[in-house]
């Protein structure tokens, strides 16, 4: 029987780069140790991959020498089965720590690190944490900075997330994977919704079309599950469903992905059941030609401030308004989020795109007791940008 394999993995060179990307990063901060703890980051930089990130763990970079990994003594034992790590770089804490008050991993992870001079205990001594990362709570940073009273621990300012930033061909290559998925699985919600359908089935049939991907390439869980909300909750985003039928008259806002080896490609269509109102056709149509002028207007070099402008004004002629951002960088996503908490698109935003970024461009528009989503995710080129999905970017429409 043939079976189909999995896409392969980045190569233990690719991972050596990345890590030597992050030591640069950390010289301009003056870090002598990098505490790495989002699972996306971890994943980055070895190919950690566990449903392990609810309990302590991370990598510790040093200024010199080798990465080691601290996780839960259960997770660390098969960690590195998906790891690009060596088992004596891999350390596990007692079991007995987990969930106690009285005690904590991050001192019993201070302690080892120390004994192999990962971290250093002495003034001067600055130690780089991911001070926004849901994944290090402020227990955590206690524990931590009650194991290395007299070290500096200072916030990172997402080093290694701004490293993620710039896609290599490798990276590009899996995320293209991903928008295929993304697309198939966009059908599936469009195809599955109809008048008198509970919107839970629908959700069942996107979950299992995320995780099937397509013939060529299997997909993976999304850091975010799929949000569909629909009727008056239209106008509200990140709803996610319930057991209630869908209803002639009302549109559903979609926003999915499709995930490939860790790596995103968010997509966001609307669907109306019945004849849409007419402001919800005019803001379609408005949206649509929004989405090409900003796409039109991405290349290396523009500022996300530029492409936002583009967008503003296209709307703005209209008499629309949108005061959230329209994009954001996206690649590596564990829950709860699939964006890399660097780049926006935005009025603020002085940033240059550069490319090999790539990017969710998401013109959503929510208004009082309605709303229209539409969304892509696109690779930056020098001279523009590349879809990653192929579906029609129209408002969908069920009579």
């Amino acid at each position: 029987m043939t079976t189909t394999q999995p896409a392969p993995a980045p190569k233990t060179t690719e991972y050596a780069a990345r890590i030597e990307k992050v030591r640069a990063a950390m010289a301009a901060q003056s870090l002598t140790a990098l505490v790495v703890t989002d699972p996306s980051n971890l994943f980055y930089l070895t190919g950690y991959n566990a449903w392990s990130f609810y309990m302590p763990q991370c990598l510790i970079v040093p200024a010199d020498g080798l990465p080691h990994l601290f996780a839960r003594a259960m997770d660390a034992g098969g960690a590195h089965h998906t790891c690009d790590l060596p088992r004596e770089r891999i350390h596990g804490y007692p079991e007995e720590l987990i969930q106690r008050s009285d005690a904590h991993p991050y001192e019993w992870i201070a302690e080892r690190a120390r004994e192999l001079d990962l971290l250093q205990d002495a003034p001067g001594c600055r130690i780089g944490l991911e001070s926004d990362s849901p994944f290090f709570t402020a227990r955590d940073y206690l524990a931590l900075d009650r194991g290395l009273p007299r070290a500096e621990g200072v916030d990172c300012n997402e080093l290694v997330n701004w490293v993620r930033v710039i896609k290599s061909p490798v990276e590009q290559e899996v995320l293209r994977i991903a928008g295929s998925i993304a697309s198939q699985s966009m059908r599936v919600a469009l195809e599955a919704i109809d008048v008198g359908r509970r919107q839970c089935d629908v959700v069942g049939e996107i979950m299992r079309a995320q995780a099937s991907g397509t013939p060529e390439h299997g997909g993976d869980y999304p850091a975010i599950v799929p949000m569909l909300p629909t009727g008056d909750a239209a106008g509200t985003p990140h709803m996610t469903w319930s057991d209630a039928p869908f209803v002639a008259g009302e549109a559903t806002t979609i926003e999915l992905a499709g995930v490939n080896q860790r790596y995103h490609a968010p997509l966001a269509r609307t669907i109306m059941l019945g004849e849409p109102p007419q402001r919800l056709a005019e803001t379609a149509k408005v949206i649509g030609e929004g989405m090409q002028v900003t796409l039109d207007a991405i290349h290396d070099g523009v500022t996300g401030r530029e492409v936002h402008a583009a967008f503003n004004d296209v709307i703005s002629r209209h008499g629309l308004r949108k005061d959230s951002r329209i994009g954001y960088s996206i690649g590596i996503g564990y829950p709860p989020d699939w964006g890399e908490h660097t780049i926006s698109l935005r009025a603020s935003e002085t940033q240059p795109l550069r490319a090999g970024m790539a990017l969710h461009v998401i013109l959503g528009m929510w208004m009082d007791g309605w709303g229209y989503e539409l969304s892509e995710p696109v690779l930056v080129h020098a001279d523009g940008v590349e879809r990653l999905t192929d579906l029609p970017q129209d408002l969908t429409i069920r009579r």
